[in-house]
């Protein structure tokens, strides 16, 4: 579970930012570059995002309508994993300010 918990956490972070860069990423989650890099790589594979070059830097494409996989939730998607995750953290996030 904590290991998707990474993947789903990374994956967020690049819903917000497709730009974002892997130290930042890193920081946000609170793991090695190394290991965000490796999470990276796994999405990519697993067809959750898509990584195109730009110049210096990596843009990401979140695949909204990739089937979880199974171990996790049937029959949801991406999509409604980013919208329970951004969803979440805008609600922590006003919480917060209000406090």
């Amino acid at each position: 579970m904590s290991e998707w918990s990474n993947h789903a956490r990374v994956l967020a972070c690049i819903a917000r930012d497709p730009e974002v860069r892997l130290n930042d990423i890193a920081i946000a989650v609170g793991i090695t570059e190394r290991r965000v890099c490796g999470i990276v790589d796994d999405l990519a594979q697993s067809g959750y995002i898509v990584k195109e070059r730009s110049g210096r830097r990596n843009h990401y494409k979140v695949q909204v309508n990739a089937p979880l996989d199974e171990a996790v939730s049937q029959q949801q998607t991406i999509g409604h994993l980013m919208t329970f995750l951004l969803g979440s953290q805008s609600a922590r996030r006003q919480h917060s300010m209000r406090a």
